[in-house]
This record gives C-alpha cells, sequence and structure tokens, in this order.
C-alpha cells in the first residue's frame, strides 16, 4: 500500500522537525473504498465509491481493530453497508484517519469486485494487509 503525499510530508516534520501529527488524536482509523486509484495526490474522496448507501468503516485504532506488526492487518470484519442502489466497480482501499479525508495507505485490490443492488463488499479477518518496506 501507498501512503499519500500529504501523509509523507506529515511523517517527514515528525521525524526531522518533531512536529505532531495531525492524527495523533484519532481514536478510529477508516476505511475507504474506490472505483479507481485515488492516487498520491488524492484524498479519500478522490474516485471514492457511490453506490447507494455507501459509506465508509470506521475500525478501532487499536489491538482490536489491527493485529500484527509488519504487515499489520485487519482482526475482525471489516463490512460495507449493503447497495441498496446503483452499480460500481471497486478496484482500491484506502484508509484515513476517522473524520479526516487525508489518507494514510492506499492500494489496488487483488481483484475488482463489481458492486451493484444487495452486494455487501467485506474484507475478512486478515484481508487488508499493511507492510513498511
Amino acid at each position: 500500500m501507498s501512503k499519500s503525499n500529504a501523509t509523507e510530508t506529515d511523517l517527514l516534520a515528525k521525524i526531522f522537525k518533531a512536529t505532531a501529527l495531525p492524527w495523533d488524536a484519532a481514536a478510529n482509523l477508516e476505511v475507504h473504498l474506490h472505483t479507481a486509484d485515488p492516487g498520491e495526490a488524492g484524498n479519500s474522496t478522490t474516485n471514492e465509491a457511490t453506490y447507494t448507501s455507501y459509506a465508509a468503516v470506521s475500525v478501532a485504532r487499536s489491538g482490536a481493530g489491527w493485529t500484527g506488526t509488519n504487515p499489520v492487518q485487519n482482526a475482525a470484519l471489516v463490512q460495507f453497508p449493503q447497495c441498496t442502489g446503483g452499480t460500481n466497480v471497486i478496484t482500491h482501499v484506502s484508509i484515513t484517519p476517522a473524520g479526516s479525508t487525508q489518507i494514510l495507505y492506499s492500494g489496488a485490490l487483488a481483484s475488482a469486485l463489481t458492486v451493484s443492488n444487495l452486494i455487501q463488499p467485506q474484507f475478512a479477518i486478515g484481508a487488508l494487509q499493511i507492510t513498511e518496506d
């Protein structure tokens, strides 16, 4: 998964200038679905899913929400609202601090997922893996 340009800038400021990270106080992270790559210059609204009933999913920023060290993976099922109208082809996922559009990580799905009426996208336990290299 890739970091956004804004996140890269924030991390450099934290490491080299001891600047506080803007998301340090966020208790949760949000997982977003995208119909195309939001890109490093984008945010969570860039190419975000638009099917009826779609909403990002909040995941606790704790051991209850995430497990592992490197990679880190989701510790519980991440389940989005069921589609009640419209159609989207989901190709990417991103993770942001709750209440922010700043992408901490984004990446392509292994295969695209077509979401239409009555489809409920989800990530099984351990399916979202974030690695630092």
